[in-house]
């Protein structure tokens, strides 16, 4: 299979190249390289898969010394003329759309970003589906869409139109968004909605990577709501496995499904969404002890009211994950810091 993926310097997108590549699939990574966070991390992830950094020029594609079925071009999704032409080009089987502008706080303060690259970008991918089209498009959606909903654990068939920032309302547009282009046009799509995602590579704007980067240098952390917040932390291999099992099984639409009493997770077309969650939900100070563990230093911490756009709790009902696949995340939060962990001394010499 040809896979176009989207996001390949980035944290998932990194990981899950790896692992098509390494089961054998031809893959087509595309990433902008942004300065959201430290490109210089988004670069070593592109090194570690075989593309070398003196070698990258815009839109120009980069073979991988590791991995002969790998090419990599520097690209914006907001360049629709250029995006259309490498559709057209390399006849993608399945395209898995994980650029995005991350960040639930960041929303706050640059939200054109998240127009520009979660809308405009995303409209462009669909239109390159619809001329050009795919076995699936599969696409990256966030637990965040549960916003003020507090019935746990979350599920798809949850009415999700309460979120909490701007970031989760682009997730949630991105849904609505692949069920049009799929009622109308026929191109199977499926939303993931990831939970809190963590692992080695991760991205430092993200809790486990903020903490570790305090305890090492001395420094408080800062834990929000006063500790009282419970996430469904995800390791970043558990989600890669569900990307690839779900990647392989295009919805076909739902024979059950009526809009009588309409399934906000499947329809008639071609569409589904799932969550990739622990389904575990993991009290924030008990990961925080998990990785005093590992570090094996303590952390100092200061405690500190829920942010604007957070949510106190998740918690993913994967039910349609195991029907559908047979496949659950299953990764303990202590073993996942560990990797994490090691990862960072080892990247960073701490």
């Amino acid at each position: 299979m040809k896979y176009l993926i989207t996001g390949t310097a980035g944290f998932i997108g990194f990981h899950l190249a790896k692992a098509l590549l390494e089961r054998g699939d031809t893959v087509v990574g595309i990433d902008n390289i942004n300065d959201y966070y430290d490109v210089n991390l988004k670069y070593a992830r592109l090194e570690n898969s075989g593309i070398e950094k003196d070698r990258i020029q815009p839109d120009q594609p980069v073979q991988s010394s590791i991995y002969p079925r790998y090419r990599f071009i520097k690209m914006d999704l907001a360049d629709k003329a250029k995006l259309l032409a490498l559709f057209n080009e390399e006849s993608f089987d399945v395209v898995v759309n994980l650029a995005a502008q991350a960040g639930v706080r960041y929303s706050l303060i640059n939200p054109d970003a998240y127009i520009d690259a979660n809308i405009s970008g995303f409209l462009n991918i669909l239109e390159a589906c619809r001329a050009f089209p795919v076995k699936h498009l599969v696409y990256a959606s966030s637990s965040s869409v549960y916003g003020a909903n507090t019935k746990m654990p979350f599920s798809t068939s949850d009415n999700v139109d309460h979120p909490l920032s701007l970031y989760a309302a682009t997730k949630k547009a991105n849904e609505l968004m692949a069920h049009n282009y799929s009622h109308l046009f026929k191109i199977p799509t499926t939303g993931l909605r990831f939970f809190t995602v963590y692992g080695p590579w991760g991205r430092p704007d993200m809790a486990l990577f903020i903490f570790i980067d305090a305890i090492s240098k001395g420094k408080p952390i800062q834990v929000f709501n006063h500790g009282k917040m419970k996430r469904d932390f995800t390791y970043v291999g558990d989600i890669v496995e569900g990307i690839v099992r779900v990647a392989d099984r295009p919805p076909v639409g739902n024979p059950d499904w009526s809009g009588h009493h309409p399934d906000p997770g499947s329809s008639y077309a071609p569409y589904k969404v799932y969550n990739i969650g622990n389904s575990s939900p993991v009290e924030l100070m008990d990961y925080i002890g998990a990785l005093e563990k590992a570090m094996g230093k303590k952390a100092e911490k200061e405690m500190l009211p829920l942010q604007p756009g957070d949510v106190p709790a998740t918690y993913a009902d994967v039910s349609d994950l195991m029907r559908d696949t047979g496949y659950k995340p299953d990764t303990p939060v202590e073993q996942g810091v560990a990797n994490f962990v090691a990862w960072y001394k080892e990247f960073y010499g701490g």
